[in-house]
């Protein structure tokens, strides 16, 4: 039996390719799906099923094309109703992929329909658990996300089969199996989960906060909700273009990978009201870019802050890229059903300014030169409040980059301010939003609160009332 992790850190997820005797399974694969069929091909083997943890709410999955490439079946767990034939699971139904089984473990809690996947090996011994979003390394899935889609639907009704699933379907299971969840550190899917994407289940019993074998129901629910932070708005479009279906990405790729030159870039734009994404570097960004664009790095965790700062997965969007990188940064769109872009500048900025057309820059400063004008200075802090609570510049006041649409009335208007966040990537997107909304008072900290450490300006920390004696 092989069984393989194909983890995808843009968006902090994993898909798994198993295989036997000739016979291979794909799990919650990604919309590109070339790559696993090339994986089969390699290893002589033919894709029979593609299983489904859950209707996916941060990525598009890529189960219609794949099917559709490979006559592979399409399994969903109990109370799965999509749009397209596949097969709806029974609890504890099995599947054969050479001489591995595959069992279906309903968990509901993360959504009604989540199920796991129990993999027994050619031996009969039980090797692993690929656990979805019901179970992550260190972390639970959130049980929030669904209810949206479902009437009466409430993540305490959510919240209480989750801590069901865990104990009655999870816990009970050897101490040995490995865990393979759907995330890793970074996903919205959950609070806090470990930067490791495999553990043992005896492990996350002694160390996951939610598998803790004296905790009881109310106490469960209590720190499973504490905490939680509004989901991205374009989770529930996603949901929806996996139960519903979707376009190819070869389709989407024909319409998008489109050239433009400066006069039709500008056209489209003004005709389409098109939204104009800049994916380079921070630094090329804040050296020089198009008016009014919006800076969103290809090289940080591009899906997940596309998704969560524009707000509509059919707003169309032209693009600036690093050379080379067009058809790639399209696909990463797509992973999260941006399926609307227009083409892409052909030439880049050289070519704008040999057409004639201005550039715009954002005013940035060393972290040496911020610590030295930092007395009596306005200063806005664009890291999450976890980040700012556990140590933030004296005075600074907090605006989450993930909340910079509804906090834009906090945003100073008149006085200049000095904007920063951990490393330099969140506070040029931030500068790129509040300039395009008409800011240009704010001057971007170079590499955030990371150069700032090594400067003598005043750092402070949060401290709870109740540990004050």
């Amino acid at each position: 039996m092989k069984i393989e992790q194909i983890y995808t850190g843009c968006i902090a997820h994993a898909a798994y390719y198993i295989e036997s005797n000739g016979e291979a399974a794909i799990v919650d694969p990604l919309r590109e799906v070339q790559p696993y069929i090339d994986k089969a091909q390699k290893e002589n083997a033919t894709i029979k099923y593609i299983f489904e943890t859950h209707f996916h709410a941060d990525f598009v999955s890529g189960h219609l094309d794949l099917a559709k490439k490979t006559g592979a079946s399409i399994v969903y767990g109990p109370t799965a109703n999509p749009n397209f034939d596949c097969i709806v699971a029974k609890d504890g139904q099995e599947f054969k992929v050479g001489g591995v089984t595959i069992k279906a473990i309903h968990t509901p809690g993360h959504t009604l329909e989540s199920t796991c996947y129990l993999v027994t090996d050619e031996t009969g011994k039980e090797h692993g658990i690929i656990t979805g979003d019901t179970l992550f390394i260190g972390d639970v899935g959130r049980p929030d996300l669904a209810q949206k889609l479902v009437e009466d639907l409430t993540q305490e009704v959510l919240a209480n089969h989750l801590y069901d699933s865990l104990r009655n379907k999870i816990m009970p299971l050897s101490d040995d199996l490995i865990v393979y969840p759907n995330h890793g550190a970074g996903s919205a899917c959950g609070k806090n989960m470990s930067k490791e994407t495999t553990d043992t289940l005896g492990n996350q019993k002694k160390v996951n906060y939610a598998l803790r074998a004296d905790m009881t129901r109310e106490e469960f629910i209590a720190e499973l909700l504490d905490g939680l932070t509004p989901p991205p708005a374009y989770f529930p479009q996603n949901v929806l273009m996996n139960i519903q279906g979707y376009d190819s990405l070869e389709s989407v790729l024909s319409k998008a990978d489109t050239p433009l030159s400066p006069k039709e870039f500008e056209t489209v734009a003004n005709q389409t009201e098109a939204l104009v994404l800049d994916v380079r570097h921070e630094n090329d960004f804040v050296k020089e870019h198009i008016p009014g664009s919006i800076f969103i790095g290809l090289h940080g965790q591009f899906a997940p802050w596309v998704g969560a700062l524009i707000r509509d997965t059919k707003q169309p969007i032209l693009l600036i890229t690093p050379d080379g990188m067009e058809t790639e940064t399209i696909t990463r769109l797509s992973r999260v059903g941006f399926d609307n872009t227009l083409g892409y500048l052909n030439g880049g900025l050289n070519a704008w300014k040999a057409a004639g057309f201005e550039t715009d820059s954002i005013e940035s400063i060393s972290p040496e030169e911020f610590a030295s004008k930092y007395e009596n200075a306005i200063v806005v802090d664009a890291r999450k409040p976890s980040e700012y609570k556990a140590e933030h510049v004296e005075k600074a006041m907090n605006i989450p980059l993930d909340y910079v649409n509804e906090q834009l009335a906090e945003v100073p208007k008149e006085d200049s301010f000095f904007l920063h966040c951990a490393g330099g990537y969140r506070s040029v997107i931030m500068s790129s939003i509040l300039k395009s909304r008409g800011y240009h008072n704010m001057i971007n900290v170079e590499k955030g609160m990371a150069g700032i450490r090594n400067t003598n300006a005043p750092l402070t920390a949060f401290v709870c009332p109740s540990t004050l004696k």
